[in-house]
Formats: C-alpha cells, sequence, structure tokens
C-alpha cells in the first residue's frame, strides 16, 4: 500500500474526536481523519477552515480505504467510537486496509476485558493494539488530557512522542497543571501527564478505576453541599464562597474549583440559583458501576465507591422517593449555630473521606494487577492523574510522594502523611456524621467511608461469628485465633460431643 504524509489517524469524529485531533494537529502533527458518517467529515473540515489555525494538518477522508493509504507506516490510528460493538466493527472495517505492524490505539471507555481480548486476538494478526483512557473531557481532549495508555512497550515507543506531546501539563515544581492553551498555542514545557501504565488492558483498567474515584468525589462534595444547606441554612452563594476557600488548601481540585463555579451561577430564567433548579435525578454511564462490580470480584473493599454508585441508582428513583416523603418520616430538622465551626468539621469529614476513597481505588488496583498479570506503578498514576483528568487535585502529589517514600505500601492510610491527617481530623468526622444521622440526612458516602476506616483499623472483627455461622449451616470451616493461620476446622454443631475435626 502507497501511504503519503499523516503522522497519524483518527477515527470518530464526536466531540472528544475532534477535539483530540484539533489538539494533534495544534501540536504540530499532520492528521487524517475519517468518520463512518461522510457529512460530518464535511462539517468539520469546514469548520475547521473558518475557525482553527491548524486546519492545514487536518485532512477529512470519506473512504476507509483512502483514509489508512495516507497514513505513514506504521501506521498509528486512534479510534474515538461507542464502546463495545462498535469498536469491534470499527476494527473490522479497518484490518483490510492495514499491514503488519500497525497501532490500532482505542481512546474510548472499553470495558478492560474486551481490550483484552482484542489485543490478543490482533497481536496474532500481526497488528499491535493499546488501550489508552482518556481523562478531562472534550475541553483536557483539546488543550491537554491524562492519557493512560496498555499494550506493548513497543508499540507504546512508537506512540509515546505524539501522547506525551498532547497531554496535559503539569509544573515540575508545585504540579499544578500548567494554563493558557488556545488554539493553534498549546501549552510548552512542563510534566507531561502520560505514562505507560501496562500490558494489554492495564491502561483501560485504571481509567476505569479513576471514574469510579470520580464518582465517590463527586458524591462526597454533594454530601458536604448538603449538610452546609441543611443544617446551616447556606444559600448557594454562600456555600459557594466556602468551596473557593477550599480550594486554596489541601482540598484543591477542579471537581471542588467547579463546584464553587456552580454554585455561584444564578438561574437564567431568573429568580435564585441555577442549581436549586436542577432535577436531583443523576445519570451515569456505568465506569462506577464496572469499578463497584470488579470489586465484588476481587474481593476488594471499595465499598465507599459502591455507596457512589448506590447514591445515583437511589437519586433516579425521584417520583417513588417523592411518594415514600408523604409516608416515610424521619427526626424533625434542626438547623445547628456555630457555622465556623461547623464549616471545619464538614471540610475534615470531606478530606478524611477522600482519603479513603483514593486508598479503597489504589487497593483494588494492586487485587487487579495480581488478577490480570500487570506490574502497576502507582506513584506514576497518581502522578499523571494531576493535569487533565477530571479527579485532578493537589492531593494527588501526597499520593505520588507516599509510593515514592514506600513503593509496596499496602494501603494509602498507612502513610505518615495521611495517617496524621486521618488522626487529627476524625474527630470532627464523627461527629459531622452523628449530627447528620441525628437529622436525618443522608451522607451515605461520609458513613461508608468512616465505616471503611473503623473496619481497616481494627485488629478484630465480628467475622469470627460469622464464620461459625457459615461452619454451623454450611460446614464451610474455620480457622481458630491459637492456631497458624491456614489450618482450617470443623465442628459437629449438632453432635453431642460437639467434636472438632482438623481439615
Amino acid at each position: 500500500m502507497q501511504t503519503t504524509g499523516a503522522d497519524i489517524g483518527l477515527i470518530g469524529l464526536a466531540v472528544m474526536g475532534q477535539n483530540l485531533a484539533l489538539n494533534i494537529a495544534d501540536h504540530g502533527y499532520n492528521i487524517a481523519v475519517y468518520n463512518r458518517n461522510p457529512e460530518r467529515s464535511r462539517e468539520f473540515k469546514a469548520h475547521c477552515e473558518q475557525h482553527e489555525p491548524s486546519s492545514s494538518r487536518l485532512t477529512p477522508y470519506e473512504d476507509l480505504a483512502a483514509f489508512a493509504r495516507a497514513i505513514k507506516r506504521p501506521r498509528k490510528i486512534v479510534l474515538l467510537v461507542k464502546a463495545g460493538g462498535p469498536t469491534d466493527a470499527t476494527i473490522d472495517a479497518l484490518l483490510p486496509h492495514l499491514e503488519a505492524g500497525d497501532i490500532i490505539i482505542d481512546g474510548g471507555n472499553a470495558l478492560w476485558t474486551d481490550t483484552i481480548r482484542r489485543e490478543k486476538h490482533l497481536r496474532g494478526l500481526g497488528f499491535e493494539f493499546i488501550g489508552s483512557g482518556v481523562s478531562g473531557g472534550e475541553t483536557g481532549a483539546r488543550f491537554g488530557p491524562s492519557l493512560m495508555p496498555g499494550g506493548s512497550r513497543e508499540s507504546w515507543a512508537s506512540l509515546e512522542p505524539i501522547w506525551r506531546d498532547i497531554a496535559s501539563k503539569v509544573d515540575p515544581a508545585t504540579g499544578k497543571p500548567l494554563e493558557g492553551a488556545a488554539p493553534g498555542k498549546p501549552v510548552k514545557g512542563g510534566v507531561p501527564c502520560t505514562a505507560y501504565i501496562g500490558t494489554d488492558g492495564a491502561g483501560h483498567y485504571v481509567k476505569m478505576v479513576h471514574n469510579g474515584i470520580e464518582y465517590i468525589d463527586m458524591q462526597l462534595i454533594c454530601e458536604a453541599y448538603w449538610l452546609m444547606k441543611n443544617l446551616l441554612g447556606m444559600r448557594s452563594d454562600e456555600i459557594s464562597a466556602t468551596f473557593r476557600e477550599w480550594n486554596e488548601g489541601d482540598l484543591s481540585s477542579f471537581l471542588v474549583e467547579i463546584t464553587a463555579d456552580i454554585l455561584q451561577q444564578k438561574d437564567p430564567a431568573g429568580g435564585g440559583f441555577i442549581v436549586d433548579k436542577v432535577l436531583d435525578a443523576a445519570g451515569q454511564k456505568g465506569t462506577g458501576m464496572w469499578t463497584a462490580s470488579n470489586a465484588l470480584e476481587l474481593g476488594s473493599p471499595a465499598s465507599a465507591i459502591a455507596e457512589a454508585v448506590y447514591a445515583r441508582a437511589l437519586s433516579a428513583l425521584k417520583e417513588e422517593r417523592m411518594e415514600a416523603s408523604k409516608v416515610l418520616h424521619g427526626p424533625a430538622l434542626k438547623q445547628e449555630t456555630g457555622r465556623a465551626e461547623l464549616i471545619n468539621a464538614i471540610r475534615d469529614a470531606l478530606y478524611c473521606s477522600k482519603i479513603c476513597a483514593y486508598a479503597q481505588g489504589f487497593q483494588l488496583m494492586a487485587e487487579a494487577q495480581i488478577e490480570y498479570g500487570w506490574q502497576l506503578d502507582f506513584g506514576t498514576i497518581a502522578q499523571i492523574w494531576r493535569g487533565g483528568c477530571i479527579i485532578r487535585a493537589r492531593f494527588l502529589q501526597k499520593i505520588t510522594d507516599a509510593y515514592n517514600r514506600a513503593p509496596g505500601l499496602k494501603n494509602l492510610m498507612l502513610d505518615e502523611y495521611f495517617t496524621r491527617a486521618l488522626h487529627g481530623a476524625q474527630r470532627n468526622w464523627r461527629e459531622v456524621i452523628a449530627l447528620a444521622v441525628r437529622n436525618g440526612i443522608p451522607v451515605p458516602a461520609f458513613g461508608s467511608s468512616l465505616a471503611y476506616f473503623d473496619g481497616y483499623r481494627s485488629a478484630s472483627l465480628p467475622a469470627n461469628l460469622l464464620q461459625a455461622q457459615r461452619d454451623f449451616f454450611g460446614a464451610h470451616t474455620y480457622e481458630r485465633v491459637d492456631q497458624p493461620r491456614g489450618q482450617f476446622f470443623h465442628l459437629d454443631w449438632s453432635g453431642e460431643t460437639r467434636a472438632e475435626h482438623k481439615i
């Protein structure tokens, strides 16, 4: 096959695809683009010619064969199409136009097991396959996302220069994202928010866990907002000012920043703030559910992440909740005095719960690397989440520091910094949850995070009784505290002599 001058190709010109293509072009790469609907390609071309400084480096194609011929070998082709069947269909349509050694990069929110399957299949055919998480939404795609690639090291070596160029950049001294990118004027310098994650599905798995942490991060912020609104009667703009102040300290993050912005926005239709007019029924696209489900499969206690998924599911029962509110009653809500003290306590509860949420996410990735044969660098993962992605936060540098101090760290809560933070703030954390319970205000993520902390720090738990119950009704055996681990026993619970047998 004859090729021409495109450095890379991209298939799928929905919002994410268009923005990533423009990002690539802004960094000096010639890019061929293709969309199944040719009208979308024409519209994109017309838009670029009128509005984009880098339009000369973008060439849309309406024929898949011509698109493939336009790309230098080994071809690098990014897919940004709907996950699942559409991704498989796109790959099948593309393969006849490729040659051995060409690289397909799936930048969608693919299920990591699908990525494992695709990488194995394509490798058997002589092609390379990279599953790359792309986080940051349309703005991140346009001006610098966090990129989490998984595949062979050889294929990553070919893609790496482009991925490092287009990724978000952070200041090497402060870890803060570098700002100021504009169409045709990308940010220069800084540390790129991308790195090799691992083989086959590792990149998409880490992106999935990122999204699971995003779910709990958002839920925790919502619970802090709800407590200030209900326990202190604060207006939305007052709560906005509180979040803006928090964003100057340890809680500094993209999500806290946009929360402060959202809460101050007036309703365009007039009368109050827009957040008070938004329906309280949350949607979800599935990646949080995948995270919680896989945690159950691996036996990893990601209870707070799961609780965030359940909170969205419960919120979606809007009509049922409206009816239930007429029948089911809780305690009368009592607004509190001492605003400054309670705001500080809510802040502590948010930070402690955030530590637990991230501890669960990293604990889950530690279990997954054993299950799937990966070697994940947790300090690097935290580092590439500092910019571009939705959960970018000052907090992530603390996680990188923790793994630099102890690469084999079992749990983030055991790091000296996080241990001190939890010990110093747990009294406020407990008081806030108790106050919410007394007033009938649901705080599922705060509560689940505290239960995880208390469970993890407990040398003894009531699972001794649970194991006895299991042995009683199902002869599932138990271990003894006065015998080495790994020795199992069964008791004849119904027999007169209550004989115990070593198994």
